[in-house]
């Protein structure tokens, strides 16, 4: 495979802290595949930093959720051709050495979308309770309805082949994504399989993620798969 059908898909809110080692670690590990930052909105300097490093920025005017910051990278991706797709946070989390693992599955074949657990192998991510246990849930939930067992299906470290890819840029949950999207790839007869990552502390800005939100995120989430098991397509 030409190693520029592979693209690095960086969605970024407010990560003037951290976007520019992204970058840098991303060109480092894989320095074939092309990059693309979806700026949500920022308020800050992200813009502008990235831009300043020569990638290619598409700009929301304001701020969309995650939900519409991947699709949009996934829109690119169909028009630029491209045979991979990897989802990389902009929030320097996700060791850039790890793309390898994350893509290797797909490039051999043997799913159409991966993603990067970080409760396998040596499983030494600690989340708070409350946010653990949301993970836990949707985890339990998930495996029950595709029927083989997911460890983190709220994970944003994940790969797409191309027929994903053409999915994902026609439809793609709004907001809070990352759970529904795997249950819609179900529904459509995708392949999807989990790799062991780790993650760091985030290098910069706060995450979105509050208490309240939390809750929000639990109750949405789980009406939206509801939904999506009762529609017949």
């Amino acid at each position: 495979m030409n190693p520029h059908s592979i693209l690095i898909i960086i969605p970024a809110f407010n990560e003037e802290a951290s976007i520019a080692n992204v970058i840098a670690s991303v060109r480092r590990c894989v320095p074939g595949a092309d990059i693309v930052v979806i700026n949500d909105g920022s308020t800050d300097r992200t813009r502008s930093i990235a831009e300043g490093l020569g990638v290619v920025v598409l700009n929301h005017i304001y701020n969309l959720g995650i939900g519409a910051t991947m699709q949009t990278g996934y829109k690119y991706a169909v028009a630029g051709g491209y045979d991979l797709a990897v989802q990389f946070d902009g929030d320097g989390q996700h060791p850039a050495e790890q793309i390898k693992d994350i893509i290797r599955p797909v490039l051999d074949g043997k799913a159409d979308l991966v993603v990067g657990s970080r409760f396998l192998g040596e499983g030494n991510y600690r989340p708070s309770i409350a946010r653990g246990a949301g993970m836990a849930f949707f985890s339990r939930l998930v495996s029950a309805i595709l029927k083989e067992r997911l460890t983190d299906t709220t994970s944003g470290f994940r790969a797409a082949g191309r027929e994903c890819i053409n999915y994902f840029s026609s439809r793609y949950p709004d907001d809070y994504p990352e759970v529904e999207a795997l249950v819609l790839l179900h529904k459509k007869g995708f392949s999807i399989m989990e790799v062991p990552v780790t993650m760091t502390e985030r290098a910069g800005g706060r995450s979105s993620i509050t208490p309240l939100r939390s809750v929000y995120y639990m109750v949405k989430v789980l009406l939206a798969i509801l939904v999506d098991l009762i529609k017949k397509t």
